[in-house]
C-alpha cells in the first residue's frame, strides 16, 4: 500500500472513483444529478492523497487547507474491507495539527462505525442539503 500526495494525471480516475464511491455509499439520495466534475468542485483548494494498491489507484481522501478538517474520504468500492480506508485515515491523522474534524451524513452508519473505530467521537449533529449530518472529533495524542 502506498499513499502519496495526488498528481493532476489522477483526476480522471479520482473522478469516476468519487461519482461511483458517492453513489454505493448513499444509495437513499438521488444521485441522477451527480456528474465526474462533481470531484473537482469537492476538492478545490484541498490537499489529496491518493491511496494506491499494488500500482493501481484504490482511493483517496482530501483535508481543507488548514489540514484538520477531513472532507472527503471515499474507497473504491470493488477494494472496500482491505484496510485501505484505514491506511488512509492513519495518514490524514499524522497531518492534522490540531483536533481533526469531519462531517459524516447520519445515514452512513457503515462509515460512522468505521471512524469511530479509528478513534473518532461525536460532537453534534446538524442539517445539510443531504440529510442530516453527524460532526465528530479526532483528538491528538
Amino acid at each position: 500500500m502506498e499513499i502519496r500526495p495526488w498528481q493532476e494525471s489522477d483526476r480522471p480516475f479520482l473522478r469516476t472513483l468519487y461519482l461511483h464511491a458517492r453513489r454505493e455509499a448513499w444509495p437513499w439520495l438521488d444521485g441522477s444529478d451527480w456528474q465526474l466534475e462533481d470531484f473537482d468542485a469537492a476538492t478545490r483548494n484541498e490537499r489529496i492523497y491518493v491511496a494506491l494498491e499494488n500500482g493501481h489507484r484504490v482511493g483517496f481522501a482530501s483535508l481543507d487547507q488548514n489540514g484538520n478538517f477531513l472532507h472527503n474520504l471515499f474507497i473504491d468500492p470493488a477494494c472496500q474491507g482491505r484496510g485501505i480506508g484505514s491506511a488512509l485515515l492513519e495518514h490524514v491523522h499524522k497531518h492534522f495539527t490540531g483536533t481533526g474534524a469531519l462531517k459524516c451524513l447520519a445515514r452512513n452508519q457503515r462509515a460512522l462505525a468505521f471512524y469511530q473505530r479509528h478513534g473518532w467521537h461525536s460532537e453534534a449533529t446538524g442539517d445539510s442539503p443531504d440529510g442530516e449530518y453527524v460532526l465528530m472529533h479526532y483528538r491528538l495524542g
